[in-house]
């Protein structure tokens, strides 16, 4: 049966594959990576990445272009790599309904989500083989800084979306290399030094807040201040770290996203890299500071209440986001870790509240996830 042994892909991932790093073609069923081939095609690479991630049936038997010998469909034969999952491949996976993510077959014949190639949160923690995945995937080697690989790996839009929310895992659970210099350091934050620079400085903006307000206004500025970082939170990860739709095709934009969101889907289980470095952190704060000063302007102790408000409200999330990842946590929140880690595995397209599901629920954006296994092949 066609896909047994090789892994299957749905025309979405086929079609990403057009550069010149990466570029895949079709026939009929069978997904052929041709990438290698490029430079010694007689025609030239450019010939080929026109029909990139593209059907070549018709322009191979195409007499007028050019006449193709056996020998062509014996080179292509070399590249097979996979079977389509839909058409007449016979193993594709039910279709969907509304608002549930697609899922394929793996190589294994196993139900995964397509868009991530996992069944499960148990997948998140299965470690990467570096050498197989980047001969595979051809996006990014593990084994060397990943930053640089970013920027000049050539990668176009869609094909770097399509893996870097394709989830993988260092082996042995260590971090992988970003800068591979000095700035190494910089990149790894432990969980406990969020609550240790930024208690102090709320507890001290409450002190300053208090020479100005009465406790209670005090207290009431300062939980408006928790209650606006909760749509702040969903706004932040739904339109700045998932501005895909959005992101610039070039490789500024891209570096940036790997920097900012990118790398926490493409390694979600790196300890170190789960929440936000203090400096990266602060240069999000100081706009928020001079917002926060701007509607309150008519006093400054409130604006200062709110300001330390929102930012409890942020140590909240990020020590949530930490444990989520890496604790065994009571069963409210276990609920919590099921919703979040199915953002990582199944549908990174919704799902974006962390401390809390309520935004999800009032914009329409909550995961509806079924597992794999319960979807039955055509």
């Amino acid at each position: 049966m066609p896909g047994k042994d090789l892994p299957t892909f749905t025309r979405t991932d086929v079609q990403s594959h057009k550069t010149l790093k990466s570029c895949y073609v079709t026939i009929g069923n069978k997904v052929f990576d041709i990438t290698d081939f490029l430079e010694d095609h007689p025609g030239g690479g450019a010939l080929i990445l026109e029909y990139g991630g593209k059907d070549i049936k018709d322009i191979l038997a195409d007499e007028v272009s050019h006449t193709h010998t056996d020998t062509a469909y014996e080179i292509l034969d070399e590249h097979l790599v996979g079977f389509l999952a839909d058409g007449a491949s016979g193993t594709a996976i039910k279709s969907k309904p509304d608002a549930i993510p697609p899922v394929q077959l793996d190589e294994n014949g196993k139900a995964v989500f397509a868009t991530t190639g996992m069944a499960s949160e148990e997948d998140l923690t299965k470690d990467t083989n570096t050498t197989d995945d980047y001969k595979k995937y051809k996006f990014l080697d593990l084994s060397k800084p990943l930053l640089m690989q970013v920027w000049f790996g050539g990668f176009t839009k869609d094909f770097y979306l399509e893996q870097v929310h394709r989830p993988r895992h260092y082996p042995g659970g260590a971090s992988a290399p970003i800068f591979g210099n000095f700035l190494e350091p910089l990149s790894l934050t432990p969980w406990y030094v969020v609550p240790m620079v930024w208690l102090p400085c709320i507890a001290y903006g409450v002190y300053r807040a208090l020479e100005g307000l009465s406790p209670t206004v005090t207290a009431l500025s300062w939980v408006s201040g928790l209650l606006i970082w909760t749509f702040v939170e969903y706004m932040l990860h739904r339109f700045l770290f998932h501005l895909d739709e959005w992101l610039p095709d070039n490789r500024v934009g891209l570096t940036l996203h790997f920097l900012l969101h990118g790398i926490h889907h493409y390694l979600p289980m790196d300890k170190y890299r789960l929440v936000m470095p203090p400096t990266l952190f602060l240069a999000l704060a100081i706009p928020w500071w001079k917002f926060a000063h701007t509607v309150f302007w008519f006093n400054w102790h409130m604006g200062t209440a709110v300001f330390c408000g929102a930012i409890f409200g942020y140590v909240c999330y990020d020590l949530t986001h930490y444990f989520l990842h890496h604790k065994n946590l009571p069963m409210h929140y276990k609920a919590l870790k099921k919703y979040h880690l199915q953002h990582h595995f199944a549908d990174y397209q919704n799902g974006f509240g962390v401390t809390s599901r309520f935004w999800d629920d009032v914009f329409g954006t909550a995961l509806k996830v079924p597992p794999p296994e319960v979807l039955k092949t055509t």
